[in-house]
């Protein structure tokens, strides 16, 4: 996988005009470790990124999502719950449920730096009074990277098709979601998951179940508004991801009739 910034070396916005460093950017640097020379520029990690190739990658990703949301739909254990706590687990755990897919199905992208907006916009945005943020957030190069090295994690594991279905339960009954009718039951499911992953491992291997669940527990620190901007905004556009993932846990196996039908087809 590669989530690499496709950017030239720009003269470094932590700079003034006259070459010196700007003092927000000394005073950060001054907690970096030491021999630590070698990082790069603050600046460039806090830069926005935005996918390559975002009709392929999106495609893509869509392709995941719809998949993500059959399993859901196709766990008998998930039609029994009440309503209330199947909508809770869906937004509780869509953004690991999805991340693991795209690990499974080897999907691979790559970012590059985002195009600056036009002195109008800027003026435009500038306007704007607080709390009236635009919807939807760029993803930073930083936040990206992070996803990357959560992915790329999960990818050395190597796990083997039965390893992915008892993982995907262990994630989806999360009894840890606040507001849970039914949380002993949910509780008792991924334990229940869990077990089943843990009997697919040799006995002397028992330390690769330890690493499974810390891994996973990378998955859960992903935001969803990241996931979302990146792999999914440039096709609904400001349309909320919650509310379409539960179109579409009405409408699989068919696509839902939201706005990123045509490229998802």
């Amino acid at each position: 996988m590669s989530a690499s910034v496709d950017t030239e070396c720009e003269k470094c916005r932590c700079h003034s005009k006259d070459k010196h460093p700007a003092i927000l950017y000394t005073l950060l640097s001054q907690n970096l470790r030491p021999g630590s020379a070698r990082q790069r520029c603050l600046c460039q990690q806090r830069r926005t990124v935005c996918l390559r190739t975002p009709h392929l990658t999106c495609q893509a990703a869509s392709d995941v999502l719809l998949r993500t949301i059959s399993f859901v739909k196709n766990v008998a254990a998930f039609h029994l719950l009440p309503r209330e706590d199947q909508l809770l687990l869906l937004d509780g755990c869509w953004v690991p449920l999805f991340l693991l897919g795209l690990v499974q199905g080897m999907v691979t992208f790559e970012v590059v730096e985002a195009p600056a907006p036009s002195m109008l916009k800027k003026i435009l945005l500038n306007g704007q009074s607080k709390g009236q943020e635009p919807e939807g957030t760029q993803p930073t190069l930083a936040a990206v990277q992070r996803l990357q090295w959560c992915l790329n994690s999960f990818w050395r594991l190597d796990l083997s098709p039965n390893e992915y279905t008892y993982l995907r339960g262990a994630i989806l009954f999360n009894p840890d979601i606040p507001g849970l009718r039914a949380p002993l039951y949910i509780e008792s499911l991924q334990r229940e998951a869990q077990r089943a992953l843990q009997e697919l491992l040799h006995p002397e291997d028992q330390g690769r179940f330890s690493r499974i669940l810390r891994v996973t527990s990378s998955l859960r620190s992903v935001p969803a508004a990241l996931v979302t901007d990146l792999f999914f905004r440039p096709i609904i556009g400001d349309a909320d991801m919650g509310e379409l993932l539960v179109e579409m846990l009405v409408e699989v196996p068919g696509w839902p009739q939201g706005p990123w039908l045509p490229l998802a087809r």
